[in-house]
């Protein structure tokens, strides 16, 4: 089915939001927990699939929330649709600091790879699976990389990413990155994953065991915290806690 056209803002900066503008009888489907108010003729209705195909048997449907769980979602989509007679706005927030990055599927060619933690919502008609990554190193690492979300449709979709946003263009070209750092990207795109360099740059260089490698022709998008990063740098035996309590001035003020 064709994606509803939505209309929408962001509002923020740092930790944003997206507001989502719906004329009578349009729908935004999201994830579990993201809303953050709604109009009053909004009613929301959670679903078992993404709506996309409404002729849809029940063991389709059971097959499609089977595949989310895999990706760590929920086994539902909240549909929000508008039962007014004039425009409601609903809005959805990131769930951790970052940006919300608005896509236009039928300019990518109707089809988006992204994170299976990197979608937030999108119009009605956008069709959300699960597609694996087969190469052999991602699968050996199993976590970001192996198990991806695809997103096909011809309307709009929302990605949230971690900190700051970069969006790059590949040209017959090849990026290495850390792994957590990738958002989405085109299927144009090929994703691998490979040691990070000798094997003392892999222990003592600090960036990790392995690197994601993004090769060919399209666009990636990039954040620069992962919810992986910011859990560590928050947590009460991370890094940066180290770094302050081995500090001179915090040894003076502790005696």
């Amino acid at each position: 089915m064709r994606s509803h056209d939505v209309d929408y803002r962001i509002i923020g900066d740092d930790i944003q939001l997206v507001e989502i503008e719906l004329d009578p009888m349009e729908t935004v489907i999201a994830e579990a927990g993201t809303m953050m108010y709604m109009d009053n003729q909004i009613r929301f209705e959670t679903k078992m699939g993404d709506g996309s195909e409404p002729n849809q048997g029940l063991m389709g449907k059971l097959l499609s929330a089977g595949s989310r769980v895999l990706t760590g979602e929920s086994l539902f989509v909240t549909h929000f649709t508008n039962h007014g007679g004039s425009k409601q706005r609903v809005a959805f927030a990131a769930p951790y600091p970052g940006k919300i990055v608005p896509v236009e599927l039928n300019q990518l060619g109707g089809s988006l790879i992204v994170q299976k933690d990197g979608f937030l919502c999108a119009a009605l008609g956008t069709k959300i699976s699960i597609t694996l990554n087969r190469r052999i190193g991602s699968g050996l690492v199993g976590g970001e990389g192996f198990i991806l979300q695809k997103l096909q449709g011809d309307g709009r979709a929302f990605m949230h990413a971690g900190g700051t946003v970069i969006e790059r263009r590949l040209n017959n070209e090849t990026l290495k990155i850390d792994t957590g750092c990738i958002v989405g990207y085109t299927p144009g795109i090929d994703f691998n994953i490979e040691t990070a360099g000798s094997l003392r740059s892999m222990i003592f260089g600090g960036e990790g065991i392995f690197l994601a490698t993004l090769s060919g022709t399209g666009t990636v998008w990039l954040q620069s915290m992962p919810i992986r990063k910011l859990v560590q740098a928050l947590s009460p035996y991370g890094k940066n806690v180290r770094k302050e309590s081995s500090s001179l001035l915090n040894n003076f003020l502790e005696r």
